[in-house]
């Protein structure tokens, strides 16, 4: 018998646990949420194991069936949380500003101009407007936010 033979015979049903700590250990070093499906269904025969006096095949089998099973869904909840929770506009920053109003603080002239928002200095196009008016921010061209006076 080999070292790894002799240690997981001398563990017994526990080998399960060990082996799901490394798994998921591993998942720690290497993160994608691959790892931990495995890992977890690693502890989930190690209760198995520790309540039920199955064969080893059958440990085997469960943790294979364990894995696939928690792995499927596991990959389908966290496509479902990733979709749900992601930011639309996090690449297109200016689109957060479409139909919202400010105040122009220097004049637009010739058609281009300055826009103060929160802590950014936006180029932005549209009629010649004098400094105090009030501007609704229509649509983005590239990295420029288009405006139109508010009536």
């Amino acid at each position: 018998m080999s070292l790894i033979e002799t240690t997981i015979a001398a563990l017994g049903p526990w080998s399960w646990f060990v082996l799901g700590l490394i798994l998921l250990g591993l998942e720690i070093l290497a993160p994608g949420t691959i790892f931990l499906w495995f890992g977890l269904s690693a502890m989930v025969v190690g209760v198995v194991a520790l309540a039920f006096g199955f064969s080893w095949q059958v440990h085997v089998g469960l943790f294979l069936v364990l894995s696939l099973v928690s792995l499927l869904i596991g990959r389908r909840m966290m496509l479902k949380l990733a979709s749900e929770k992601g930011d639309p506009g996090l690449n297109q920053r200016g689109s957060r500003y479409i139909g919202r109003q400010f105040t122009l603080a220097a004049p637009l002239n010739d058609g281009t101009g300055n826009l103060s928002i929160d802590d950014t200095i936006w180029r932005i196009t549209g009629p010649d407007l004098p400094a105090g008016t009030k501007v609704k921010v229509e649509s983005i061209e590239g990295v420029r936010l288009v405006v139109a006076r508010v009536e």
